[in-house]
């Protein structure tokens, strides 16, 4: 349980890096580029989680798979469904807060759903 909690805690400091990443993007798409800020939520998102594929796999859960292209692929369809949850609570969280408040309260919850995802079936 001891290391269980651990990784959460390595997960969540990895997540929180993948934070600035995705509000970064996001900001500069949705700011600067004047896209949708769904599209530009979405394209934060899926970068922010391909970084934070590499310092899940090799800080936190210090996986040696060789299947890199499978185990990645695993990774980003958990961070699909993760995208899903996150942007239906940002729209939800969106009508009572405003949108960075909410992308931040979305995100608190994909990241429970998305360690669980990427402990039980990422990296086993």
């Amino acid at each position: 349980m001891k290391l269980l909690f651990w990784k959460f805690i390595k997960f969540g400091v990895v997540g929180f890096s993948g934070v600035f990443v995705d509000f970064a993007i996001t900001y500069l798409l949705k700011e600067k580029v004047k896209i949708n800020r769904f599209v530009a939520n979405s394209a934060g998102f899926i970068t922010a989680a391909s970084s934070n594929y590499y310092l899940n796999r090799i800080w936190t859960f210090h996986s040696h798979n060789p299947q890199i292209l499978t185990e990645y692929s695993m990774f980003i369809a958990v961070a699909l469904v993760g995208l899903v949850i996150n942007n239906f609570f940002l729209y939800t969280f969106e009508k009572k807060f405003n949108f960075y408040f909410s992308k931040l309260l979305a995100i608190g919850i994909t990241t429970l759903w998305n360690f669980a995802a990427n402990y039980l079936l990422t990296f086993h």
